[in-house]
């Protein structure tokens, strides 16, 4: 769906709003005839009646009344099932919009807009489908129809009472514009105060480390009352349409009680038709008021349609491909690539080649381009120059799921959900029977009786029960229970000392003996078995072979290796 459009999602409800305008028309049809049956009554007690006759017309009156109210009821339920559906649709379509951006556009976009626009814009735009829609319908059928029949008991007084009508477009035309904008803008302030909020939470260890609770407090009372500010500006402009209206109503009941009331004193009307056309106008009231709430739907559901628009209409820089290889080897080949995220590039003319079951460990310093390069066979990026093929094939051309489905990755960065831990490993995609083995290899067995439900404990947002080392081991947990054919550590060892790591690393070279493995670490010790070592300085590969052959060749691998064994050494010491 290149756009969207409201309807495309109102499309598929087509036969069920054409029901509703016609519950709509008849609720209207049947509560119009009450002021009728109300005009006989009264002329008959102008007349001379009986009591039965009465009796007859206020059973009649009831009758009417429950019927109209049932359709009105079915009316009303029905807008509202539909936008709640609507609202559905969108929230789904949005999430998997979402899914599909790529780590950049997450990078740049504040994680409380993107909350603020899927709820609070998602509930404007419900809103005037919902009670917007449902009043636009009745108070459009309700004017149609009981001003037809307004003209038919008085010309005149009809003519007199629709004078002050066109004042209320005149009201809605002037007014549309400021509502519109300053709505917006109070979007925007809730966008960047559910930001805030959302990283003080997110970074409340940080900021009790550093005792910046009070400048936090009060970064968010100055947006806090930002919000305030443009609320109550809209809140001033959108106060005028009431009393607008009523006034409107006000004028036009003066009017009918001045040039109907002399019609009756004339004799050009009975009482009971005056009455009638009272009722009618009463009948105009709700409607009238409701044009102006729903003028206020509409201008906020359009704001923050805009607003969802702008993130609907955000494209995609990765789109998955096609095609998926007959057989899935895991062989790594990386031809002239080039990437950077900008103008700057982080990767030049890289070319590597691991083949199936091989294992290539990747050494640099910070910031040497380490995790891009990882980044390329997972096609969280895309080079800027050259490809990326895996078993001989263009991660492009890549069916997406199917590519990412073959991969475990262990990032730098450990994320966990509040979740169980053994949801955290099997992330609602693994079966449970191999938790066990990759609970082994990852050495997170050591660490289960220390927690009090052992698999099943809750590990909170973030996994902030778990220590740093453990969430690491997770992750790894996490990708190996995948089976994957392409198993890639960025950094997984770093959070875990050197004992522990080498237990890892003993337990992982079974699991590694059957996939191909790319293992980025700071520590020699960690990729010293690999069959293939590279070096990366500034994005290029400066050193390539295996250990010993870059040890003999005397160049910057081995003055890392050095450092490290003295830095061992020293640590010994000090023990």
């Amino acid at each position: 769906m290149p756009r969207f459009a409201l309807i495309d999602y109102l499309s598929g409800y087509r036969p069920r709003y054409v029901l509703l305008v016609l519950a709509t028309v008849g609720g209207t049809v049947i509560g119009l005839s009450i002021p009728y049956v109300l005009r006989l009554a009264v002329d008959a007690i102008t007349a001379g009646t009986t009591s039965q006759e009465l009796a007859r017309y206020a059973v009649l009156m009831v009758l009417l009344t429950a019927v109209a109210g049932v359709l009105r009821f079915a009316r009303a339920y029905g807008f509202s099932h539909i936008s709640r559906l609507v609202e559905y649709r969108m929230r789904n379509d949005l999430l998997a919009h979402l899914q599909r951006l790529h780590p950049g556009f997450f990078q740049t976009t504040r994680t409380g807009d993107l909350m603020a626009r899927l709820t609070n814009d998602l509930n404007a735009v419900r809103q005037f489908l919902g009670p917007g829609l449902q009043n636009l319908t009745n108070t459009v059928v309700s004017f149609v129809i009981t001003l037809t029949l307004m003209f038919t008991i008085s010309i005149r007084l009809a003519l007199y009472s629709g004078i002050l009508l066109p004042v209320v477009s005149i009201v809605y035309v002037a007014l549309r514009r400021h509502i519109e904008r300053r709505f917006t803008a109070v979007q925007e302030q809730f966008s960047m105060l559910s930001a805030k909020a959302q990283e003080n939470f997110s970074g409340v260890r940080v900021v009790k480390a550093f005792a910046q609770e009070e400048a936090w407090i009060e970064h968010f009372r100055q947006a806090n009352e930002e919000y305030v500010r443009r609320s109550i500006r809209l809140a001033r402009i959108q106060s005028i349409l009431w009393p607008a209206m009523q006034l409107i109503v006000g004028l036009m009941f003066a009017t009918v009680i001045w040039v109907g009331g002399q019609d009756v004193i004339a004799g050009r009307l009975t009482l009971g038709e005056y009455v009638q056309f009272t009722a009618y106008l009463l009948q105009l009231v709700w409607p009238m008021i409701a044009l102006g709430w729903t003028a206020q739907l509409y201008q906020q559901g359009m704001a923050s349609l805009k607003r969802l628009q702008e993130l609907r209409e955000t494209e995609p820089a990765i789109v998955s491909g096609a095609a998926v290889p007959a057989s899935m080897a895991g062989e790594i080949e990386l031809r002239d690539v080039s990437f950077g995220y900008g103008p700057v590039p982080v990767l030049r003319g890289i070319n590597l080649q691991v083949p199936a079951r091989g294992s290539l460990g990747i050494v640099g310093h910070t910031g040497s381009g380490k995790t891009s390069l990882v980044q390329l066979l997972l096609r969280l990026y895309d080079p800027t120059q050259g490809q990326v093929l895996v078993d001989g094939l263009d991660t492009r051309e890549w069916n997406l799921g199917e590519l990412r489905r073959i991969i475990g990755y262990v990032p730098q960065e450990t994320f966990l959900f509040s979740d169980s831990l053994a949801e955290n490993i099997a992330l609602g995609v693994a079966s449970r029977e191999g938790l066990a083995a990759a609970v082994r290899a990852s050495r997170l067995d050591n660490d289960l009786p220390d927690l009090p439900q052992g698999m099943e404990t809750v590990i909170g947002e973030r996994g902030v029960t778990l220590s740093g080392g453990q969430k690491q081991r997770t992750a790894i947990a996490r990708a190996v229970v995948k089976d994957p054919r392409i198993l890639i550590l960025d950094d997984a060892l770093s959070s875990v000392d050197t004992s522990t790591a080498e237990e890892i690393l003993t337990e992982l070279r079974e699991v590694m003996r059957g996939r191909t493995t790319v293992i980025v670490s700071h520590r020699i010790s960690v990729v010293r078995e690999c069959d293939q070592i590279v070096v990366l300085r500034a994005g290029e590969i400066v050193e390539r072979g295996t250990h010993m052959e870059l040890i003999r060749a005397g160049g910057e691998y081995g003055r890392i290796y050095r450092r490290q064994l003295l830095r061992e050494e020293l640590e010994l010491d000090g023990s």
